[in-house]
């Protein structure tokens, strides 16, 4: 049995020029999942992790919009509702389109939570974005009402910015890997949606907190409380790149970790972009995997055969 955990980026979710309405989302999943299901054709069991950054922003929306009304709940639990809502749409396309292709599998969506740190230094300086913009004018009513951080965007808006702590271990790991790892009576599982909901652990006791964990970061380290071996991070670009976007661009094709490391330092991979998935990859693999993909889903087939996409490898 061939496994695999990939991780789906926004771009496979919602694309930039779309409203977000569901039909739309479905139309580009029914996209995705025709790539996936060719992959579970070829032998692959499948966890699935996945973005929910426009969903989660539209969830945060209608809280507001709605709060003379209907009662806002808290980020986390608006988290935990983005992970249901995108895992009920992809485990229906997926199904769907591996019926057309005569093969029936059970699928699953778990919606997860992620243990962090409540010393995590990432509580004590939120960074990232969430929810809708506000002017200037909105944003310091804003302040006066709610306990919020709120900074400046490039395009001179403001937005609520959350803690974005780093994941240390997946409550429910040792469901997602009996599911995927159970011969075959296999799943295929959709987990750690936008990075899972972050919790922390009190006296044995989980408590979930404001707060939005990185997605490939996650998926690292579901990958290895799993013990799987092989990372695929689908996003919106065929290859990794050294000088992305410059006249000198150059494909990378595959590294190991010490040149995805050199490479990281020199600046190649900014945070903004391809360097949490750098990172992720590096963890993955320092701490037991095997491999890493990172490609975009349209060469997701020709990346397994290694003539797409980038590979980072252990050694």
């Amino acid at each position: 049995m061939k496994t695999a955990l990939v991780a789906l980026g926004g771009n496979t979710l919602v694309r930039p020029e779309d409203e977000g309405t569901a039909e739309q989302q479905f139309e580009i999943m029914e996209k995705t999942c025709e790539k996936l299901s060719k992959m579970i054709e070829q032998g692959y069991d499948l966890v699935l992790t996945h973005g929910n950054g426009p969903q989660v922003g539209n969830i945060l929306l209608q809280n507001e919009i709605a709060a003379d009304s209907v009662p806002a709940m808290p980020l986390d639990i608006c988290g935990a509702q983005s992970q249901g809502q995108i895992g009920y749409m992809f485990q229906q396309t997926l199904k769907n389109k591996l019926k057309e292709i005569g093969i029936e599998r059970n699928i699953s969506s778990i919606v997860t939570q992620v243990e962090v740190d409540e010393d995590d230094p990432a509580f004590d300086e939120p960074s990232k974005f969430v929810g809708p913009t506000y002017s200037e004018d909105e944003a310091e009513e804003i302040k006066k009402d709610k306990d919020w951080s709120l900074k400046r965007t490039a395009r001179g808006k403001y937005r609520r910015v959350v803690p974005s702590p780093k994941p240390l271990s997946i409550v429910e790991s040792e469901v997602i890997e009996d599911l995927v790892f159970s011969g075959e009576e296999s799943h295929i599982v959709i987990s750690a949606g936008g990075g899972g909901v972050p919790v922390l652990k009190e006296e044995d006791r989980l408590i979930g907190v404001e707060g939005v964990i990185d997605k490939d970061r996650a998926s690292a380290v579901l990958a290895n409380d799993i013990d799987e071996d092989f990372l695929i991070m689908l996003t919106n670009v065929e290859h990794v790149y050294l000088n992305f976007n410059e006249e000198d661009q150059k494909v990378i094709e595959s590294m190991n970790i010490e040149e995805a490391k050199r490479y990281l330092d020199e600046g190649h991979f900014p945070a903004g972009s391809m360097g949490p998935k750098i990172e992720a990859s590096i963890d993955f693999l320092e701490k037991g995997g095997e491999k890493a993909l990172i490609t975009n889903p349209e060469n997701l087939l020709d990346a397994l055969d290694q003539s797409s996409g980038t590979y980072i490898y252990s050694e």
